[in-house]
């Protein structure tokens, strides 16, 4: 062969490679979030759950049995979902970012759907995925001058139907009805019907049509996110899911009592906003029994949510090219350390499901119990979707855990407005702004229930420098 030829044919392959690279077609995404989701799944342990759509992700992807959140509230922690960041203690930690990015831009880095946005993704909300149904503001959140994430979305929507606008939906119960005011709302419900009757059918019947459509565009890949509000309180969910729990025995609450001394309890002030006909959890054995029974219809009434996103996935035939994604944004007590609700720094209150799937993936099923945590996922959604990570990301992609179930994972990190908490395999301290410290053994004493900080200085002073490196 001369030289010409040589030259000629090496051109070709090269084109050859160029073509061919050029003609994969980049991952899909698929972000499901799931509010006031604790792990209660058959899949994570809770035997008496009817939860068959979201334990087939788990059992086909990996599921992070031990994902921590950074925030137990609903906007902290996406906040730290959509930046890869940690960041204010509040409900409108994104609308903060949002007015930040108004007076100082060049001090606002790219949310998540933005990256993606800019790398050449369709990006659609549809439903709760920032803590505003919709990523709205305003009275009523529907206000389009008040965007929540400036720049993240191609379309944010929140269909409303009944509920008049999202924040009636956000706090509704079945055919429309809305929260009016302190104690006028029942703090559960189940009524006779099918999906469509509470906000949640409504936001998937949208997400569905969506899906449709960014599906068949096969030039572009799609970036969607879905919101599931269920089991938010109120605990309203149709009547058919509440039926799978009323002759089912739920286990009892394991540690129901009060802490002493210091603590990250409250008075479950949220779950007191609701109409509890005069009776209190902490006293009524078979109200609590109720409430937590509506509580598992909520989560039931969920996973068929994401059975049917799974379905359209899969008709659509998308499911071939789409990364898969189960988040919730927190956990809630059920009882335990005398709480109904979220706001604390206890496990219950920080522990959340967290399922990743994908095309191709190896050893599918195995479950990880590396210690992980929420701002770990906007990394490892750029390595699974091959696009660029950016430096500014406080987490780590899990990546090696996915190709490695048995890898360990690193400290979790989660605060609230009045103190911080680091997660280790061994260990739990909580760092009070008041200076107080408690710190729990979590391998022999996993409920969280005796301090032992005093005793355990060395442990405390090493996870305070953990808290520290991560700049919280």
């Amino acid at each position: 062969m001369n030289k010409i030829g040589g030259i000629i044919i090496g051109v070709l392959i090269i084109g050859i490679h160029f073509v061919s690279a050029q003609s994969v077609p980049k991952k899909n995404i698929l972000l499901i979030c799931i509010d006031d989701l604790r792990p209660e799944l058959k899949s994570f342990g809770a035997d008496y759950i009817h939860s068959p759509n979201i334990d087939a992700l788990a059992n086909r992807g990996r599921a992070f049995r031990s994902h921590y959140v950074n925030s137990p509230s609903c906007g902290p922690s996406r906040y730290t979902l959509l930046t890869g960041l940690y960041g204010p203690p509040g409900n409108n930690a994104l609308f903060q970012r949002a007015e930040k990015l108004k007076s100082n831009p060049q001090d606002v880095k790219p949310s998540m759907p933005e990256w993606f946005r800019t790398n050449g993704y369709t990006t659609v909300s549809v439903g709760k995925v920032s803590h505003h149904p919709g990523g709205r503001g305003g009275d009523d959140w529907d206000d389009d001058t008040v965007i929540e994430m400036p720049n993240a979305w191609d379309r944010h929507l929140m269909p409303v139907g009944e509920w008049q606008h999202p924040r009636g939906s956000m706090h509704g119960l079945a055919h429309g009805e809305i929260r009016e005011g302190r104690g006028t709302m029942d703090v559960y419900q189940s009524v006779e019907g099918e999906a469509n009757i509470y906000p949640d059918g409504l936001i998937v019947e949208t997400a569905l049509e969506e899906l449709e459509a960014l599906a068949s565009d096969k030039e572009q890949p799609f970036f969607l996110a879905v919101g599931i509000i269920k089991p938010h309180l109120p605990f309203g969910a149709p009547k058919k899911y509440y039926d799978m729990y009323k002759d089912v025995e739920l286990p009892v609450v394991p540690h129901p009592e009060k802490p002493e001394g210091l603590s990250t309890w409250h008075g479950s002030g949220e779950f007191n906003q609701y109409n509890r006909w005069g009776k209190d959890a902490r006293e009524d054995a078979e109200f609590a029994l109720e409430v937590r029974r509506h509580y598992a219809a909520c989560v039931s009434f969920a996973d068929a949510q994401v059975g049917r996103i799974m379905a359209k996935l899969k008709e659509t035939g998308a499911d071939k090219n789409t990364i898969v994604i189960v988040w919730g944004d927190h956990g809630w007590n059920l009882g335990e350390h005398g709480i109904w609700g979220k706001h604390n720094l206890y496990n219950e209150a920080l522990h959340s499901p967290l399922i990743i799937d994908y095309p191709n993936m190896k050893k599918r099923g195995k479950n990880s119990r590396a210690i992980v945590e929420t701002v770990d996922i906007f990394p490892t959604l750029c390595d699974l979707a091959e696009v660029k990570k950016p430096d500014f990301v406080v987490g780590q992609s899990l990546m090696p855990q996915i190709k490695k179930p048995k890898r360990s994972g690193h400290p979790a990190l989660a605060y609230n407005n009045k103190a911080t908490t680091v997660r280790t395999d061994e260990y739990r301290m909580i760092w009070h702004k008041d200076g107080g410290v408690e710190l729990y053994n979590e391998i022999q004493d996993p409920y969280e229930v005796k301090n032992i900080a005093l005793e355990n200085q060395a442990v405390v002073e090493a996870l305070k420098r953990i808290v520290k490196e991560k700049g919280k």
